[in-house]
């Protein structure tokens, strides 16, 4: 890294200390009364609809798809070159997901599609032991993707497919034609071919989802008023960050929220085994940045708000530049002086961005002090 570089990182980070995470700049928060622009809402939404959100889901069935195709040449006449483009496009769907995932409300909260794309975190390794369980014993109602889709959604999502390419014994993949692991990773690759189709189907019906989203008021199931559709569009954008924060960054640390390198826990990051931990949190903020941008939600502030806007333009680049920077696995990079430094720069880019969206442009849209996405409110 270059000195200059290392020296902005780490003035940027004199002040990162256990506590830093509560930290905030003096003026965060500090906004007069506002209100939301109403009749900015519908076109908020249907460009979020149109612009990010049916496209992130097209793209997401263009990547599973392809990492299935990839997977049967791979299955039938197993190779290195053949192994390794399977793993580059199941690095193109993890980047697809990272940046759509951040919806996390509608049609993929239905038949529990999440979990099934995704699922993480896993905690106490239950989903991996079904994983290990299903390769040792040879499961053969795995291989096919709709017996695997009546298993355990551990089994079934990118976590499993991550281990069969990537973890322990993934050589068996080049052992033999047609062996089982590859059989068993095409299986969850058409799988999730599948769920990514649902998920673009659900969207793209004009009477579905995205009529609600655009058509906001009295009559409509979902959002009765603007302010209620405005508020789910910004916790969307909450809720990503605090993510982002809160599951994939600060438990690898394991409380050791420092400078100092210490080995923390890198194997609670997302795809460590694969390397993707920090492309797919540069991938979150992509998304949550597309999101604010092609919805326009700067429209919603009034029009003596709309610094709040900027500032919160800068902190998304910020938190983009930082987690890009980020150059080694999460493992080395928690045990580098350097790399930890630029870890630390992403929490507190995030931190600092959570802080923008649910308190300044929260309260400049007319959402209460004591409001709390986290509460539902």
């Amino acid at each position: 890294m270059r000195l200059w570089t290392a020296i902005l990182l780490t003035a940027a980070l004199a002040s990162a200390t256990p506590a830093f995470a509560q930290e905030a700049d003096e003026d965060v928060g500090a906004v007069s009364s506002g209100g939301l622009v109403a009749e900015a809402v519908p076109t908020a939404m249907a460009r979020a609809v149109d612009g990010f959100i049916r496209p992130g889901y097209r793209d997401l069935v263009e990547r599973t798809g392809a990492l299935a195709d990839h997977l049967r040449p791979l299955c039938h006449r197993p190779s290195p070159q053949s192994l390794a483009r399977a793993r580059r496009a199941f690095s193109e769907v993890t980047a697809a997901w990272s940046r759509i995932e951040i919806v996390r409300v509608g049609p993929v909260l239905d038949d529990n599609r999440f979990e099934r794309v995704l699922f993480f975190p896993d905690r106490k390794s239950t989903g991996l032991k079904q994983v290990q369980r299903i390769l040792a014993e040879n499961d053969e109602t795995a291989t096919i993707a709709t017996s695997l889709r009546g298993k355990s959604v551990a089994v079934q999502g990118l976590g499993a497919l991550e281990y069969v390419l990537f973890g322990t014994d993934a050589d068996e993949l080049l052992d033999a034609p047609d062996g089982f692991r590859c059989r068993y990773a095409r299986a969850i690759a058409e799988n999730l071919t599948s769920v990514a189709a649902e998920l673009s189907a659900a969207w793209e019906n004009p009477r579905g989802v995205q009529a609600a989203w655009k058509a906001p008021g009295p009559d409509n199931p979902l959002y009765r008023t603007q302010g209620e559709a405005a508020t789910e569009l910004l916790g969307i954008l909450v809720h990503g960050v605090e993510s982002l924060r809160d599951q994939r960054l600060r438990p690898v640390f394991a409380g050791e929220i420092t400078p100092k390198p210490s080995p923390g826990h890198p194997k609670l990051a997302v795809y460590w085994r694969s390397g993707e931990t920090m492309d797919s949190v540069a991938g979150n903020a992509l998304g949550l940045k597309a999101l604010f941008d092609t919805a326009g939600m700067r429209a919603l502030l009034p029009a003596d708000r709309q610094s709040i806007a900027d500032s919160i333009d800068i902190v998304f680049n910020d938190l983009i530049a930082s987690a890009d920077a980020v150059d080694q696995p999460i493992d080395k990079a928690l045990m580098n002086p350097a790399e930890r430094v630029k870890l630390l720069l992403v929490l507190r880019n995030a931190n600092d961005l959570l802080q923008r969206l649910n308190m300044d442009f929260g309260a400049a849209i007319g959402l209460g002090a004591g409001f709390s996405f986290a509460d539902g409110d």
